[in-house]
């Protein structure tokens, strides 16, 4: 089985459905995204993939009920996200920014119980179910020793984790990360995804997210979507929508898309000018030619 395949969905599992309908999001006088209409397959794991500045972010802020649209509507179980009450929203649908702030001397454990905010009730009575999904999601981000150190002690990859581990004692059927791998050297990028995907298999979550790396997106991704210039370019199975045109069109690079060998997913194979003729390894230009 390849690292993005999926299992099946777990039985008994909530599924909540989230599309864009139309939907023209920007900021101030800036149009960012441009009537795009996209679903979201439920109980499956989503990444939006492009180049800098294309509207990757913004969808997802979108998503999040961060932005209202100008035009058009993010729809949750079919109805405009914007008209759900807050509290309802966050219940289902949780969010990791791409820079996300904290108050300041906040320790570790308590920043990760904020997560649990939603499904308490006025007077936010604390309960074991609270403690429980805290220390869950303290030892599934490997965050659990460090859980009374401040948060501005810690490592830029030390405090993503901890962000990741706030989103996700949340609990919700949907979450939404912007660039979850930010700040994590490749040991760590490979457990986060490896986390989600976990996450996804074992509960139903359906995930949607933004990734840098095309190469990781095809591995840990069913459903890739791709950007430009804030429109839909392609979107569907890796395998289906990662091609050397695909790339091109969206990244302005030239690459090579061969079979990766330890997933089977497309593996993009940058073309430089100088990693072309005998400048590349036997392997590679084996690779390239039977491409």
């Amino acid at each position: 089985m390849t690292s993005h395949e999926h299992t099946g969905q777990p039985q008994g599992a909530v599924t909540h459905t989230l599309a864009v309908e139309a939907a023209t999001i920007g900021y101030d006088d800036r149009v960012v995204v441009h009537d795009m209409t996209l679903t979201i397959p439920s109980g499956r794991i989503t990444t939006i993939v492009g180049a800098n500045a294309c509207g990757k972010s913004t969808l997802l802020k979108a998503m999040a009920r961060l932005l209202k649209p100008r035009a058009g509507h993010v729809l949750l179980d079919g109805r405009p996200v914007e008209q759900l009450p807050p509290r309802q929203v966050a219940t289902v649908m949780g969010m990791l920014p791409q820079t996300p702030v904290c108050p300041e001397g906040i320790a570790v454990a308590d920043l990760v119980g904020r997560g649990r905010y939603p499904h308490q009730g006025w007077f936010r009575r604390w309960t074991p179910q609270d403690d429980a999904a805290v220390e869950e999601a303290l030892r599934v981000t490997d965050t659990l020793e460090i859980a009374d150190r401040p948060v501005d002690e810690l490592s830029g990859g030390q405090r993503q984790r901890v962000w990741i581990a706030m989103a996700l004692a949340q609990q919700t059927d949907v979450l939404l990360l912007d660039e979850p791998t930010t700040f994590l050297d490749v040991a760590h990028q490979v457990e986060v995804l490896d986390l989600l995907t976990d996450l996804n298999r074992s509960r139903g979550t359906t995930i949607v997210m933004v990734l840098h790396d095309l190469n990781l997106a095809a591995r840990y991704t069913d459903h890739l979507v791709a950007l430009r210039d804030g429109r839909l370019v392609a979107q569907g199975a890796p395998a289906d929508v990662v091609t050397s045109a695909l790339v091109e069109e969206v990244f302005s690079m030239q690459a090579q898309v061969v079979p990766d060998p330890v997933s089977g997913t497309p593996l993009v194979v940058p073309v430089g000018r100088h990693h072309t003729g005998h400048g590349a390894s036997a392997p590679l230009r084996q690779l390239v030619e039977q491409a």
